[in-house]
Order: C-alpha cells, then sequence, then structure tokens
C-alpha cells in the first residue's frame, strides 16, 4: 500500500460561548482536517488544530508531503524521521500539529486496513471510555457558577478554570464560586498560563487551598524549572506542567527537576500518537501522572488521542478537550457524546469516525468567510503575557 495524496481542509467551527484567559479570548476554534489517500482505495483522516495559525499548519502540510506520499502509511515511524531528520524539521516545534495530523491519518488506514479499531493496535484497552474536563471559561462570578452547574447537572466530575487576573481576589472569587456550584466530590483544575511570579504564586495558592485544587496547571514560567521546582516545595496545591512540556524531550527535564507533580502530554504537540504513548511511559516510570493537554481539538483528534489514553497506563486524572465548549463538529453526529464527562472509545476500525460532508462545507466556508474572525484577539486593554507580581 503506498499514499498517493493528502488533501486538507481548514475549518473554523463557532463556541456556546466566548473563551477567555490570560492572554486573550476567542470565538471559536480553527482546525485543519486532512485526508490521505492510498492506492488501494482505503482513506485516512486526520487533524491539525490550528496552532499557532492555520496558514502555518497549511505551509507545513506542503512542506512536508514529499516525504509521506510514495510512502506505506504502515511504516509511520519511517515517516516520521523522514520529516524530522531528512526534513530537518525536528528544529522548528510549530510544525508538530502539521506532522501529527499526518501521524494520525496514516494510524487510521492502519486500523481500517487490519479492520480493528485503534485501541487494539496501542496495545488493547485498558478502560473502555475517556474522562474529560469541563471547561468553565473567564467570566463574572455568578455566571460561571451558572456554567459549572450546567456541568454537573450533565455528569461532569472534573472542572478547569482560567486563573490570572491582575486581581488576584478575583481569581478566589471564580474559583469559589465553581467550587460552590460543582459541591465537594468532583475535583477542580486551575490554569494560570504562566501568568504569576514565583511570589504571586505562593500568594494565590495559598488562598485557593480552602477550595480542594486538584492541580494549578503552569504557574509559572515553564522555562525555568529550578523555580518551578521550589515553588512546588514551597506550596500545598500540586503542580501540572504544561507550557514547560511540550515535548518528551520537555518532559524528561521536569522529570529530572522535580518540577511537577503531573505532567501534560499531546501528539499534537510532539508529532506523532506513538511519541505521546512514549511521554506517558516515562512519566508511569517516574511515577508522575499524564494527562492530555488539548490545543483545540474537533472529533477526529479528540477520538484519534483516546484510543491511545484508553490502551495506556498513567492517564489517572481527566483530560483536556474543547468538546463542550463547542457549539458542533464536523463528523458525523455533530457535538461529541460525552456522558458523564467520558467519551466511549470508537470501536470500528481505525480512529472510528466519518466526516459529515455537509457540516465539514459549512465550516470550511465560514472559515474562508470569518476564519481570521476565530484567532485570540486581546480585548483586555493591558498587555497579554506580562506576569503578574
Amino acid at each position: 500500500m503506498r499514499i498517493i495524496g493528502i488533501r486538507s481542509i481548514p475549518v473554523a467551527v463557532p463556541f456556546h460561548t466566548e473563551e477567555k484567559w490570560v492572554c486573550g479570548s476567542r470565538r471559536g476554534l480553527v482546525s485543519v482536517l486532512i485526508e490521505i489517500d492510498t492506492d488501494e482505495g482505503i482513506t485516512g483522516l486526520g487533524e491539525a488544530p490550528a496552532y499557532p495559525s492555520a496558514d502555518i499548519v497549511l505551509t507545513v502540510l506542503r512542506s512536508i508531503e514529499r516525504f509521506a506520499i510514495g510512502e506505506d502509511p504502515f511504516r509511520t515511524e519511517r515517516i516520521a524521521k523522514l520529516i524530522d531528520i531528512v526534513g530537518t524539521w525536528h528544529h522548528v516545534g510549530a510544525t508538530s500539529p502539521a506532522v501529527a495530523a499526518v501521524d494520525m491519518a496514516c494510524w487510521d488506514i492502519v486500523g481500517k486496513a487490519c479492520g480493528q479499531p485503534l485501541v487494539n493496535l496501542f496495545g488493547g484497552p485498558l478502560r473502555e471510555d475517556v474522562e474529560y474536563l469541563h471547561y468553565v471559561p473567564q467570566g463574572t462570578p455568578a455566571w460561571m457558577r451558572e456554567q459549572a452547574a450546567h456541568g454537573a447537572a450533565a455528569g461532569f466530575e472534573s472542572f478547569y478554570v482560567k486563573v490570572g487576573a491582575e486581581d488576584p481576589a478575583i481569581d478566589v472569587q471564580r474559583v469559589a464560586a465553581v467550587r460552590d456550584a460543582i459541591g465537594v466530590g468532583p475535583s477542580l483544575r486551575v490554569d494560570a498560563n504562566e501568568s504569576w511570579s514565583t511570589a504571586a504564586a505562593l500568594r494565590v495558592l495559598h488562598t485557593l487551598e480552602p477550595y480542594d485544587i486538584e492541580f494549578a496547571e503552569q504557574p509559572v514560567s515553564g522555562r525555568n524549572l529550578p523555580e518551578m521546582a521550589r515553588l512546588r516545595a514551597r506550596t500545598g496545591v500540586p503542580l501540572l506542567a504544561d507550557e514547560a512540556s511540550r515535548t518528551r524531550y520537555d518532559q524528561l527535564d521536569v522529570i529530572r527537576q522535580g518540577a511537577a507533580d503531573a505532567i501534560s502530554v499531546d501528539n499534537a504537540l510532539d508529532g506523532t500518537l506513538l511519541n505521546m504513548k512514549r511521554s506517558a511511559g516515562m512519566c508511569e516510570a517516574a511515577g508522575v501522572p499524564a494527562v492530555k493537554q488539548s490545543l483545540g481539538e474537533l472529533g477526529v483528534a479528540t477520538y484519534a488521542a483516546a484510543h491511545l489514553i484508553a490502551a495506556t497506563p498513567g492517564f489517572h486524572h481527566a483530560n483536556q478537550s474543547y468538546g463542550p465548549l463547542l457549539s458542533d463538529d464536523v463528523v458525523e453526529g455533530g457535538s461529541l457524546p460525552y456522558r458523564g464527562g467520558r467519551l466511549r472509545v470508537p470501536d470500528r476500525p481505525g480512529i472510528g469516525v466519518r466526516l459529515d460532508r455537509d457540516r465539514l462545507a459549512r465550516y470550511a466556508e465560514l472559515y474562508q468567510v470569518a476564519g481570521h474572525e476565530y484567532g485570540f484577539t486581546d480585548t483586555s486593554g493591558g498587555t497579554p503575557g506580562i506576569p503578574n507580581r
């Protein structure tokens, strides 16, 4: 079997409500769907979040297709190495989502050719479904309480809140409102996206301790692991590395430095699904839980990763997903069917999803007409990304 062509379709899908955080806001997400055709008539689906932009993803796809066309899609490791080493793309981190989409589509082809769901090819299911967070975007405490209550009513057991406000008291009010809405049982994770200095993080995390925080995700810069390790030693809130742990090489450094209590892993940021499995294996060996990070994915990428998570030890906590925020999707059935905050792993061959051609056309047209409106925008009037002291 040989790859004979790669087709790419950028789409824009609206959110139910605007996503707001310390670095800006956006009204939906942009993703690039790909289809890889083979000479035996099997087509594989892949997806690349538009990170840092759809234009860059599309440019990278055009640049790397020469390393995939003509290759056997079963040889996923060879294709990845050709892109990384012969193409010298391993020096440029922004290429990873496009590379991951090609890898994902190859695995979809492999599963379809074998008549097996990917979970069986990744080691077999350890669990039948995968847990995800309910994302509560920033807003007034009363509004956030309402949004969290909706998630609790839908059965979610883990919640995710962006923090990092200029006034830390606002963060406390927001977290208190969400905890009030969900009660004492569900887990609550906060994400500061590197917005605090160490001193600020110590103060704010101390005030958040009464709300039983599962993890504080990347409260300080991920580029200074010794300082992150010192924060970890001084706070009572467990730390989750994210911006510090983009690739398996970064994750190894986090483990060596003792800088986090849990580590985010992501195939889109590290190029292949097997790389994410390697990351989880390192974390398991170090006794550190792994959680799946998300750059903003639709159903194709969400389900592809779910297969791997279901077949891999070490994923003991809820994973990140934008599904509960999305108003629709491009796969058949539309919005993903979360049940009790969980997605059941598909049992059809490959990733196990099909594109809804009408939805795909609708959101491809939306991207062409208004795709520029779906990127992050600074609406605060301040300076995004400047740490609070």
